[in-house]
């Protein structure tokens, strides 16, 4: 028996948290979580050894067989047992989103897409929230991004250069320009922007905030965020040629080994327009 193997069980066999089948069931799934560490190449581990790359390993192997989020929430409840024994509980982050585990209801829910329509955009006043909204969906911009965004600085030709500062993270990021519709956006963009950002002359950051968030409101828009999940469904149609999960695609366990191939060359690149730094967090857009 590996010494890992041997020091978690000593770890269940010493706890009388929960029922019997409770305690039972821990162990088993401590001992796979065991095994699978081994398979993924880390030896000669102990029950103290646990490091956040070990969680990230494991999260990632999961997320590539495709298994169901709940039976990804009920390991990681494990690990989380596992670090608060050792005492080690900030080697696990508290929340599964931090792992781009998706959300247990999404599977066979609607997507979390949304369409920014005509009709909503006509009830938009201000030009400049306007503007930020047609952005964030032909670019899949967060919405800070769309509201400090300086278009003509932007525009590099074949792609969109947004500034650290305007970032999620400080995590300066281009996005292509692939089609004639993000270049009208942004043409028209340039044209009301001027050398300048998408909040006017006079008013700070947060008083256009303030007006955005009122006018989209109004207009009946909520949940805004979908804009992005909608831009990266379709970017995950071009790279590969087929939906996503999310979008009615075939989940990723159903591909052959070539398509599997061609599905995480794509997650990473939607990843990387998307200004993530880990591939995980692109399945809670595009469903697994």
């Amino acid at each position: 028996m590996q010494d890992l193997n041997y020091q978690l069980k000593i770890l269940c066999r010493h706890s009388r948290e929960g029922s019997y089948s409770t305690r039972a069931g821990r162990e088993r799934q401590l001992t796979a979580i065991a095994n699978q560490l081994h398979q993924l190449g880390y030896r000669k581990m102990g029950a103290r050894s646990l490091k956040p790359k070990h969680v990230e390993a494991l999260v990632q192997a999961w997320l590539q067989q495709g298994l169901n989020p709940g039976t990804i929430k009920n390991r990681m409840s494990c690990l989380r047992w596992w670090a608060e024994k050792v005492n080690k509980q900030n080697v696990v982050a508290r929340s599964n989103d931090h792992y781009g585990i998706p959300d247990r209801k999404l599977i066979g829910e609607a997507s979390k897409a949304r369409e920014l329509t005509a009709d909503k955009l006509e009830l938009i006043k201000d030009p400049y929230v306007r503007t930020s909204l047609r952005l964030q969906a032909a670019f899949g911009l967060r919405r800070e991004e769309a509201l400090k965004i300086q278009p003509r600085w932007s525009d590099q030709g074949d792609y969109l250069q947004l500034k650290s500062s305007w970032t999620k993270g400080g995590r300066a990021r281009s996005v292509p320009i692939l089609t004639d519709t993000q270049r009208a956006v942004l043409a028209d963009a340039k044209r009301l922007a001027g050398s300048g950002s998408l909040i006017p002359r006079g008013r700070l950051y947060i008083q256009q905030l303030r007006i955005y968030e009122r006018q989209t409101a109004n207009a009946g828009l909520s949940k805004l965020h979908g804009l992005r999940h909608a831009y990266a469904q379709q970017r995950y149609q071009d790279l590969t040629g087929w939906p996503c999960p999310h979008a009615g695609g075939p989940s990723r366990n159903t591909l052959s080994a070539a398509e599997r191939d061609k599905d995480e060359r794509a997650r990473l690149t939607i990843s990387q327009e998307l200004g993530h730094t880990r591939l995980q967090i692109v399945a809670v857009y595009c469903g697994i």
